[in-house]
């Protein structure tokens, strides 16, 4: 007895390993480390886990979290989140084209804001330093709204483009030369406008989970069908959000603005602050907003790595505005951009909160700010967004007690309207003053840690020693980026086999080749699930006979501490 308890002692504090040996396999053991402290005079028991459905997945899903936050460089946790899905997410796309009637309710609660109307107190100092700024370059601005919108700069428009591209057209630039002329008169006293980066049309996308929607009929219909759901068919769940935008002109800088309101995140308490965020937690289909797939793709107008990483101040169009009549019996205009700065806001910050190490599974640290001007050239409203939380999924949305603010002027019109000579009568100086106040906003550095939630030696996939490594997560960044389709379809069930294979069973003598017959769910495929690329013998580095025979992958892994 003796004996046998000490070999199964050694066989306790062993670890065991297969190592192949000739083609066979041997068992192998190695002593595990010592344990100082091995025996304890209380008992330690392991933490007793709920085995319901619910606890389940709530453990998997904070795994899967804990996981991204731990990721080392920003491209691989923008990764991470589209690798539960190799076709992409079923997603509903908002555009900054197309904005249905009653969108205001929706946008609030798909971005937790709430909308305070003028400009926050911070503005109030600027508002005598714009006006004395605005007599010294008058005549400036004057120039230039008079020759971009007098008609001479559209005189090589086609005559067979739409109003709305007509519109965008001159609109573009009319930004453009307002942008270079008050850039060029205020930068000599202001410094932080002779270091900002223009981005003229560029790529601004981001993407979050939306929790607390109420299910569909056949969602609720299938839960109901198996058992072991029944209890769960009404809970609600996540809906994929994508948000897709162009605006004219972004400004972008080393530093940050100042917040808006001066606040601690963790003072942000949406039931103590008397502040309203409508609940609407209807299917986005409800709305028009249909479902399409498409990868995760969030992009702040830049790739990471540029030192000019904080948005300063976009441009958004507004020629949706122009046809709305047609589709719209009510006219809600007002709402319609405030919605708008919203929407457009949030997803700038976004990105740009992605790509400090934040997500939309890992919270902000500190806010974000950032100010929006949405205009067709005549009109103009401006906006000031600050950034508090980005986590509304559905185990946040109702338990995350922060909320983000934006504020927002009325709709104001520049001018009552402009001669052939390009003189311009009843010139409003509010609208120009708002302007010059947004560019003299001066950004600052802030004393908080910017990318608490990134690698100091790997923040982006540049800085990894690693070149197989580096090259591998570079392409796969950029082809989910790109968003470009794979060489197969996303699969499909048909019609008839919806009829004859599935609903009425009249074909059992057919082959059995298809994904739902084999019991495979392709929706749930990884991104990592896929055949090896294979080395041909001529180019392996060992030769003709060597191993390995395919290349290796470097998928994101955790190897941050």
């Amino acid at each position: 007895m003796l004996v046998l308890r000490k070999m199964l002692s050694h066989i306790v504090r062993s670890r065991f390993s297969w190592i192949s040996r000739g083609g066979r396999f041997a068992l192998s053991t190695r002593p595990l480390p010592s344990q100082e402290h091995e025996y304890s005079h209380e008992p330690k028991y392991p933490p007793i886990q709920d085995l319901a459905y619910r606890a389940r997945k709530k453990r998997v899903q904070e795994s899967w979290h804990e996981r991204i936050a731990k990721l080392s460089s920003v491209e691989e946790k923008l990764f991470e989140i589209n690798m539960p899905k190799y076709y992409g997410y079923k997603v509903n796309l908002l555009t900054d084209e197309k904005f249905p009637y009653n969108i205001k309710p929706f946008v609030q609660y798909a971005t937790r804001t709430s909308i305070q109307s003028g400009m926050p107190q911070c503005y109030e100092p600027l508002q005598e330093e714009a006006t004395q700024l605005l007599e010294r370059i008058r005549s400036q601005l004057e120039d230039t709204i008079g020759f971009e919108l007098a008609g001479k700069s559209a005189l090589g428009l086609r005559a067979d483009l739409s109003a709305e591209e007509k519109e965008e057209t001159v609109v573009r630039s009319l930004i453009v030369q307002l942008n270079r002329t008050i850039t060029n008169a205020l930068a000599e006293d202001y410094g932080h406008l002779a270091d900002v980066e223009t981005d003229f049309d560029p790529r601004h996308e981001a993407f979050w989970f939306l929790g607390g929607i109420y299910p569909p009929k056949l969602v609720r219909k299938i839960k109901e069908g198996e058992d072991w759901q029944k209890e769960h068919a009404s809970d609600p769940y996540d809906r994929n959000m994508q948000y897709v935008g162009k605006p004219y002109l972004a400004l972008r800088h080393k530093q940050m603005l100042e917040p808006l309101l001066a606040k601690d995140l963790e003072a942000f308490d949406i039931s103590q602050d008397n502040v309203e965020v409508p609940e609407f937690r209807y299917d986005p289909l409800a709305l028009g907003y249909m479902t399409e797939f498409r990868h995760a793709t969030t992009v702040p107008g830049f790739w990471p790595g540029d030192q000019h990483e904080f948005g300063l101040l976009s441009y958004q169009r507004r020629s949706h505005a122009i046809n709305r009549q047609r589709y719209c019996a009510v006219n809600d205009l007002d709402e319609t951009l405030q919605a708008q700065g919203i929407l457009s806001s949030f997803a700038w910050l976004l990105g740009q909160a992605c790509y400090q190490g934040f997500s939309v599974v890992n919270d902000l640290t500190y806010p974000l700010t950032t100010q929006t001007v949405i205009t067709d050239g005549k009109n103009w409203s401006f906006y000031a967004y600050q950034l508090n939380t980005t986590l509304f999924h559905s185990d946040q949305v109702d338990n995350n007690a922060r909320y983000n603010l934006c504020w927002g002027t009325k709709d104001l019109q520049l001018y009552e309207s402009i001669d052939d000579s390009g003189k311009i009568h009843g010139l409003n100086d509010d609208v120009l003053r708002h302007l010059i106040m947004f560019y003299i906003n001066q950004p600052k550095n802030r004393a908080v840690e910017l990318k608490p939630y990134l690698c100091p030696k790997e923040t982006r996939i540049a800085d990894i020693e690693d070149e197989n490594r580096r090259v591998f997560m570079e392409q796969a960044y950029k082809h989910i980026a790109s968003n470009r389709p794979r060489h197969l379809l996303v699969p499909e069930v048909y019609q008839w086999e919806k009829i004859y294979k599935i609903d009425h069973k009249t074909r059992p003598m057919d082959p059995k080749r298809r994904p739902f017959e084999l019991g495979e769910n392709m929706y749930k495929r990884r991104m990592d699930e896929h055949a090896l690329k294979y080395i041909p013998r001529a180019v392996r580095p060992g030769g003709p006979k060597s191993l390995p025979k395919f290349e290796t992958t470097y998928y994101p892994n955790v190897r941050r501490q």
